[in-house]
């Protein structure tokens, strides 16, 4: 059985994207985008939901830094609202139900599964325990006045288990989890 592999970059304050600031807040460096063009599961297939892929889509079309790599990877777009045929290279549009297809795809794959922003489809997966791994580059901003799509609303209470941690740039800290969904605050 393969693992899915939620991945977020987020401000300190834990927003995926802020008004009026660029791709990465502006902050990614040469290790950090090193590091994303040349990690051993960059080419694993994503999972996303229509948000995320119309925003991609239109990033990596645009030329925007550390996009280009997305092209040629294996896509799974969940969504009701999109049409056929999908204009990014390599996309599925998937209208089943994302967690009966993910748990599917997990024992069919013959790849790791990772997922790309979506924060609906993340929690989704989580709450029905299909995610193995959280990893979350935080970006050294604050973006309280601008932040958009604060990350973790919604979820439940989650215990991570640090398993790697690395920082980029001097400034951008990867931090990867094994997370365990819980009833409520421990000892409650």
């Amino acid at each position: 059985m393969q693992t899915v592999t939620v991945d977020f970059i987020i401000s300190l304050d834990g927003y995926g994207a802020a008004e009026g600031w660029p791709g990465f807040w502006g902050m990614e460096g040469p290790e950090y985008l090193g590091w994303l063009a040349e990690s051993p599961d960059k080419d694993d297939p994503l999972l996303m939901g229509a948000t995320t892929y119309r925003l991609m889509s239109e990033l990596t079309a645009g030329g925007e830094e550390g996009t280009d790599m997305l092209g040629g990877i294996r896509k799974y777009v969940f969504s009701s609202t999109l049409e056929e045929p999908l204009t990014w290279e390599n996309s599925t549009l998937v209208r089943e139900d994302a967690v009966e297809f993910v748990r599917r795809l997990k024992e069919e794959s013959d790849r790791p599964l990772r997922t790309l922003g979506s924060v609906a489809l993340c929690r989704s997966l989580l709450l029905a325990g299909l995610v193995d791994r959280y990893r979350v580059g935080v970006f050294p901003v604050i973006t309280g006045a601008t932040g958009q799509d604060r990350i973790f609303d919604g979820y439940p209470d989650v215990r991570l288990d640090l398993v790697e941690a690395r920082t980029f740039d001097g400034r951008i800290q990867l931090l990867e989890y094994v997370p365990t969904v819980l009833d409520g605050p421990p000892g409650a």
